[in-house]
């Protein structure tokens, strides 16, 4: 029996060094540059987390099994570094997913994300600041009532389908910021997949 046969590469797929690189570089986003929005964007990670790539040992067994899983057979390094790729954006995928879900039902038992307010509007805290200086100035006889934090759950509707409703319209905001994680996931797995089946249609030890 003659040597086995290694055959070379094809000239668009990538090398092993290119596959990390390329890994690297979709964990990282360019993110806001204004000292706002970087602000901004730190809230956001104490969060959801969503910013920092999830190291564990527990997820970093589920995609060797997602990988094994999609490339089957094969012993292709190309080939399974394409479905490692695939496996990890599908768990981030999910990931996102879970977050977004999570938004709601805490919405949903809590009436908010954020804690309770204690005015109803600027304009009445601006009032109650107000009265306060003028108390402390000695300008008005008594001390303005400390106010009281309002329970947003108060005004939450009683059914449960209108009440995860509501729930979902309250954090909005933070589903639609939710979605840029989400898009580039379905994204980053659509592009692996896609490579990975190429690459096992024109190598003949991807398709082994």
């Amino acid at each position: 029996m003659g040597p086995a046969l290694n055959p070379r590469p094809h000239p668009n797929m990538p090398t092993k060094r290119q596959l990390e690189a390329n890994r690297a570089n979709a964990r990282r986003s360019g993110g806001p540059r204004s000292v706002h929005g970087k602000a901004r964007a730190s809230r956001n990670a104490v969060r959801h987390g969503l910013t920092r790539p999830d190291l564990s040992s527990d997820f970093l067994a589920k995609v060797e099994r997602l990988a094994h899983r999609l490339a089957g057979k094969s012993k292709n390094e190309i080939v399974c570094a394409f479905a490692r790729e695939a496996a990890e954006a599908n768990l981030e995928l999910a990931r996102v997913r879970r977050v977004k879900v999570g938004l709601i039902e805490r919405a949903s038992a809590f009436g908010a994300l954020v804690p309770p307010k204690h005015f109803r509007c600027q304009m009445q805290e601006v009032r109650w600041c107000i009265q306060m200086d003028l108390w402390f100035r000695g300008l008005r006889a008594t001390r303005p009532p400390q106010p009281l934090a309002i329970d947003p759950l108060d005004s939450m509707p009683v059914g449960e389908p209108d009440q995860l409703a509501e729930a979902a319209r309250r954090v909005l905001g933070e589903l639609v910021r939710l979605d840029r994680y989400e898009r580039r996931a379905a994204s980053r797995r659509h592009r692996a997949i896609r490579a990975m089946l190429k690459a096992k249609t024109e190598d003949p030890l991807g398709a082994s």
